[in-house]
């Protein structure tokens, strides 16, 4: 499949090149290797396929989805969520916090979540229950994230005394679990982010490097529509270092203190 066959292959999913570009090598070789399984060598006659198959079109879709993540990705977030965001949550006097997740991928941003919270907690008198939804459309990823076990990669930004207090050792060195207490208190779903959200007033909701990376503009909207219909007034949404509001919106304003963090006013 060269480049040329794999944009039209994200033409049909309105998908963006520009997003897909620097992964497409692995994305590539999944497709190949269905296409192949399924009894295709041509890629006309795959798209072709695509059209008239919903189950094709589903397969294809998911295999096209991008797993590449690991702890506390871009520090400078995380350290503004820790010192500034989630101990305002603590502070309003609620007595749960809901957060979403929306394409948690293998789910290392939620543990991390979960992490920062525990260590928040400890200092706080009355601390707020936290009710967090993880979702993906990859059912694939929604079981590796509930396994909570993963490699060493994905752990280099984890300072040692966290590694030390949350994660342990599974099997060789090389694998990591964490601890039993952070997989308690989370709600795994599979759900497509064009759907309607897994439920309503959000405190805050990350969209991190996804649908704002991979798909195309039109679409992109639709699926940020979605999300920001969960988001409770006065809620905070994430989104990732390198991505940006795809609509025009007065109920979205920037927050100062921390990069790609927006408040719903």
């Amino acid at each position: 499949m060269n480049d040329q066959q794999f944009r039209q292959l994200l033409n049909r999913y309105q998908f963006s090149w520009a997003g897909y570009r620097k992964v497409r090598k692995g994305v590539k070789k999944r497709i190949r290797r269905y296409m192949e399984l399924i009894g295709f060598n041509d890629m006309s006659a795959f798209l072709a396929e695509l059209d008239k198959n919903d189950e094709v079109r589903h397969q294809c879709e998911l295999l096209m989805t991008v797993s590449i993540s690991r702890f506390f990705r871009d520090r400078v977030l995380w350290q503004g969520l820790k010192e500034n965001i989630l101990p305002e949550l603590m502070g309003v006097g609620k007595e749960k916090i809901k957060l979403w997740s929306a394409g948690c991928s293998c789910g290392e941003e939620v543990f991390s979540v979960k992490i920062v919270w525990a260590c928040l907690s400890r200092r706080c008198l009355h601390a707020p229950n936290l009710e967090l939804v993880a979702t993906d459309i990859n059912p694939a990823y929604i079981d590796r994230a509930r396994s909570g076990v993963y490699p060493s990669s994905s752990l280099r930004e984890v300072p040692t005394e966290i590694q030390s207090g949350y994660f342990k050792q599974k099997g060789n060195k090389k694998r990591f679990e964490v601890n039993m207490s952070l997989k308690k208190g989370i709600t795994w779903k599979i759900h497509h982010l064009l759907s309607d959200p897994p439920g309503l007033n959000f405190d805050i909701i990350f969209l991190r490097n996804n649908v704002l990376t991979y798909y195309e503009e039109d679409l992109k909207k639709r699926a940020f529509r979605k999300v920001l219909d969960g988001l409770a007034p006065n809620g905070f949404l994430v989104i990732g270092c390198h991505e940006t509001i795809p609509v025009d919106t007065e109920n979205l304003i920037s927050d100062s203190r921390v990069p790609y963090v927006f408040r719903k006013v």
